[in-house]
């Protein structure tokens, strides 16, 4: 038999049981039960108390129910609206997956003192989210109102990344296409001397090289969109993770005379995709060389939460901090703060997002507390593995 006709069946069936008074139950009879649970779209049923009696767990993860109840203004309404008159209602919702709350403590020793760092209050320590998209649908079924939720977030920001992809290479696209044009004129020119020649050349490399830090960002964005299953086949030792990032800037850290000390717990690992964790930790790690003076350290560190529930992989530098105003937008694609140095006036502004994206995309989290003058502490919060 196929869904519709079980659908059309288990209606009927309802109706009948229905004119022949069964009593109200708190619960959904076994075939309802079942049919809601073929549905592609997260559900949640409610009673006539305003009472969750089931949602799925992704109910709760996109922040439409929280503590047997729901907790968004607007499908409550709509569940009181579609109780008292019937019918259906259907509209766009916007929430945020709850942040991981980071205590100063899971930072690290940090919190007493340790590492240089510094003292930690943990209410300097700023944490990210992600928007969800939500489609949803409310109606009624018998003595219960069904709130179906269809969550089209990853195609809305696979969508985002993409019109992020086409607009900012485009203008990329333009800088290395004007110094070619002004290189062309130059060897035309029998009038300059090589100098000149040069100097436009170089203004040809600087472009590309640009341009090419941007797409291979862009394409690390767009890859951390792709959902993590955890398997056997995709368990990460943590520590080889971070060593092997911090060993691909090397002689970007000598270059720059900012050493790397790596210290932590060797046996942790977590679920996830390799080149994603790589790119998230050398980008924490590369941030934190850039905006450190010559002669300073950057500690990396890998510790188990307070919770034992995750990795805590901790960056700390020396450089030149973060504004607080500004500690909530650095996370954002594209945003350039205002503490930026000779080594860092060529960035995109991608790498916290890239971070950011990294972490959600593995159910965990990144987060900053930083003081302008006293330096940053990056933390990166990912699930042990199962």
């Amino acid at each position: 038999m196929s869904v519709a006709d079980r659908l059309r069946a288990w209606w009927r069936d309802l109706r009948r049981g229905r004119q022949q008074g069964d009593a109200q139950t708190e619960d959904l009879d076994e075939t309802t039960a079942a049919l809601l649970a073929m549905l592609p779209d997260a559900t949640v049923v409610v009673n006539r108390q305003d009472e969750v009696i089931r949602a799925n767990p992704d109910a709760y993860t996109l922040g439409v129910v929280g503590d047997e109840t729901i907790i968004s203004d607007e499908v409550r309404q709509a569940v009181r609206a579609v109780r008292e008159t019937g019918g259906c209602k259907r509209f766009d919702l916007t929430t945020h997956t709850s942040q991981r709350t980071i205590a100063a403590t899971d930072i690290g020793a940090l919190a007493d003192g340790d590492d240089d760092g510094g003292s930690l209050p943990a209410v300097a320590v700023q944490g990210v989210d992600r928007p969800n998209w939500l489609k949803i649908t409310v109606g009624k079924v018998g003595d219960f109102v069904v709130v179906l939720i269809n969550d089209v977030s990853d195609s809305i920001r696979f969508a985002e990344v993409r019109d992020s992809f086409i607009t900012n290479v485009s203008e990329q696209l333009l800088k290395p296409s004007r110094a070619l044009e002004q290189l062309a004129d130059s060897l035309a020119n029998d009038a300059l001397d090589a100098e000149q020649v040069s100097w436009h050349a170089h203004q040809v490399r600087s472009s590309c090289e640009r341009l090419n830090h941007m797409v291979s960002d862009l394409m690390l964005l767009i890859k951390a969109q792709e959902p993590i299953t955890p398997s056997s086949a995709n368990r990460l030792v943590v520590m080889e993770q971070v060593r092997l990032a911090c060993e691909r800037l090397r002689a970007q850290s000598e270059r720059f005379g900012v050493s790397v000390n790596i210290t932590g717990d060797e046996t942790l690992t977590v679920n996830g995709d390799a080149e994603q964790v790589d790119a998230a930790v050398a980008k924490l790690v590369q941030n934190a060389l850039v905006y450190s003076p010559a002669g300073g350290v950057v500690n990396v560190a890998v510790t188990r939460s307070d919770d034992g529930a995750y990795a805590v992989i901790r960056v700390v530098d020396q450089g030149v901090g973060i504004a607080k105003g500004e500690q909530s937008r650095i996370f954002e694609r594209f945003y350039r703060g205002g503490n930026q140095t000779a080594r860092s006036r060529n960035g995109i502004g991608l790498g916290l997002s890239i971070v950011k994206h990294v972490a959600l995309t593995h159910h965990g989290n990144v987060a900053v507390w930083s003081v302008p003058g006293s330096g940053s502490t990056f933390t990166l919060s990912l699930p042990l593995a199962r």
